[in-house]
């Protein structure tokens, strides 16, 4: 195996932090940054940008910084480098979610270059999907992606548990509709057309009003008191779509992290094919919801995400900050 030149070196690092800021993230409040000190790069918590009424705990936060971790880790992979990768390594500075430094010279296999081929091509879906199926054979291996990364990923072939999630979505975002503090949480993370930030949810990235799913799941209110949002179009569908839920055994920091991992595994490889995803957090947002999943449905594990998995013609743009604004 060859030896990289310094100048590889800085290209892969640079590449890596370009690569990850189109992770995805909770309202994409792409809630990170990065430092570079030599061949190392510092993934941190930005607490700045953290939901302190909907992710009190830090919970999906860290999620959204485990999936800029594992996107940092396929760009770096795809440049012919074998990350070392250290999670939380300093109990002393809770907010350095990871270390990962540069190894040895490797070089990337199919798999992992078509995953860094959708990085910047992933986009989340806030709408209905189209009457196509996601097949059972590509949900087989989004199952061993999870897998691959320390957590587990469940579709749920049963009606009767399609209903009840998305029945706890419906009493969860009805609760969080008559919080006025939250929902002026989400707001903030909210775009009203025209805006010139590179974070938030765009009024161009969901509609108006969404058509209903059948079982119904409901969006989040970004146009709350507001007229924002499409008027919907060509790709906004009205079937459910593949209905799954992303489970770990335990409930730490570090398995929340791990949970992201596996999530950005899981949507590149299916963006790779054809299919989006649609992201309900109201219910685990909510102790007593959240519980009931993880008693009832998940097998005693614990939900950190439920999405729905789908196709759509629907092509939106994304936004994101610039990497300076991204560097300490």
């Amino acid at each position: 195996m060859t030896t990289r030149t310094a100048q590889q070196k800085d290209r892969a690092i640079h590449g890596a932090l370009e690569a990850a800021r189109w992770a995805p993230s909770v309202h994409n409040t792409q809630p990170w940054s990065f430092a570079v000190s030599g061949e190392e790069i510092s993934l941190r918590a930005d607490v700045d940008r953290k939901l302190r009424v909907g992710d009190s705990a830090g919970r999906e936060l860290l999620i959204s910084c485990g999936a800029a971790l594992f996107t940092i880790v396929t760009a770096l992979r795809c440049e012919g480098f074998e990350p070392i990768v250290r999670v939380l390594p300093d109990p002393d500075r809770p907010s350095l979610v990871a270390t990962v430094s540069l190894g040895a010279p490797a070089v990337p296999d199919e798999h992992t270059r078509s995953l860094g081929r959708e990085i910047e091509r992933r986009r989340t879906h806030r709408a209905g999907f189209t009457d196509l199926p996601v097949p059972d054979r590509l949900l087989d291996t989004l199952v061993r992606e999870a897998r691959a990364e320390g957590a587990k990923l469940t579709p749920v072939g049963s009606e009767e548990a399609v209903e009840i999630i998305a029945a706890l979505t419906r009493a969860a975002q009805g609760a969080q509709s008559h919080d006025r503090v939250l929902n002026l949480e989400v707001i903030r993370w909210a775009r009203p057309p025209g805006s010139a930030r590179r974070d938030g949810v765009p009024a161009e990235s969901y509609p108006r009003t969404a058509a209903r799913t059948d079982p119904y799941f409901p969006q989040r209110d970004y146009a709350w008191r507001h007229e924002w949002g499409t008027e919907g179009g060509e790709g906004q569908g009205t079937a459910t779509g593949a209905v799954a839920l992303l489970t770990t055994r335990g409930d730490t920091r570090e398995e929340w992290i791990a949970a992201g991992q596996a999530l950005q595994r899981v949507l590149l490889h299916a963006c790779a094919h054809g299919v989006s995803a649609a992201f309900h957090t109201q219910a685990l947002e909510a102790y007593h919801l959240r519980e009931f999943l993880r008693q009832e449905l998940c097998s005693h594990e614990y939900p950190q995400m439920i999405m729905r998995l789908g196709i759509t013609f629907d092509d939106k743009g994304g936004v994101r900050r610039s990497l300076p604004e991204m560097l300490d």
